[in-house]
This record gives C-alpha cells, sequence and structure tokens, in this order.
C-alpha cells in the first residue's frame, strides 16, 4: 500500500499535539476493469497491516458485497485489537470498496447493498 508523508508548511498543533507532518494511506480494490480508491490518515503501520493482513482477506472475494469484506477484515482483526491502527485500515479498505461499486452503480445506495449479508430482521 502506498505510504506518503506530506511535511506542514509550519508546525502544528491542536492543543492537545504538536506535528510536522502528515501521513495517508492509499488503498485500492480493483474489480473487471474498475478501481476504487480509499485513503486514511495514520502511522505507516496502517499500510503494512493493509498489506500483511487485510488485503489478502478480500481478494477474489465479490467486490461489491462490501458488508461481507468489512466483516471479514474486522474479524481478522481481533487479535490485532480492533482500534486505531485497525480501525484506520479497515476504513481505508471499505472506503476503496465502496469507491469502486460507486463507480460501478452511482444509482445504488450503499444500504441496499447491505442486505447481501445481513437480515433486515436482525440488522
Amino acid at each position: 500500500m502506498p505510504v506518503f508523508t506530506v511535511p506542514t508548511d509550519a508546525p502544528e498543533a491542536d492543543g492537545t499535539l504538536a506535528w510536522d507532518s502528515t501521513t495517508m494511506v492509499i488503498t485500492e480494490v480493483t474489480a473487471g476493469d474498475m478501481t476504487g480508491t480509499g485513503w486514511t490518515y495514520g502511522p505507516a503501520s496502517v499500510g503494512l497491516l493493509l498489506s500483511e493482513h487485510l488485503a489478502p482477506l478480500v481478494e477474489g472475494h465479490d467486490a461489491m458485497d462490501i458488508p461481507a469484506l468489512h466483516d471479514a477484515m474486522c474479524r481478522a482483526a481481533r487479535n490485532a485489537g480492533r482500534p486505531w491502527v485497525t480501525a484506520c485500515a479497515i476504513s481505508a479498505r471499505t472506503t476503496s470498496a465502496s469507491s469502486r461499486c460507486s463507480s460501478t452503480a452511482p444509482w445504488t445506495p450503499l444500504g441496499a447493498r447491505s442486505s447481501r449479508t445481513r437480515d433486515p430482521a436482525t440488522a
């Protein structure tokens, strides 16, 4: 996964932390001739987690079934811990899958695709 660290023009702070750069991780999901792009901000370790643990889980699966892809990544993240780095990685990969689906069928609401893996009566 591409990881970019971009320096800020000047040191920045929000009252709790100061920083002089921002790191962004880019992820893509390709199915057929369509590619979706997702991203997140976080440490470079997000890219490593995506490459080594999460990307292999979704390869070869239905890219339109976003809830199933998301659930598979969440289950696999159990031992890695769900907060922060893992949450950033899952978010980026889910965003790229959603982006890919939107470029295929922009008129299909994400909620309509959710019924593929979830029974509305139990959701």
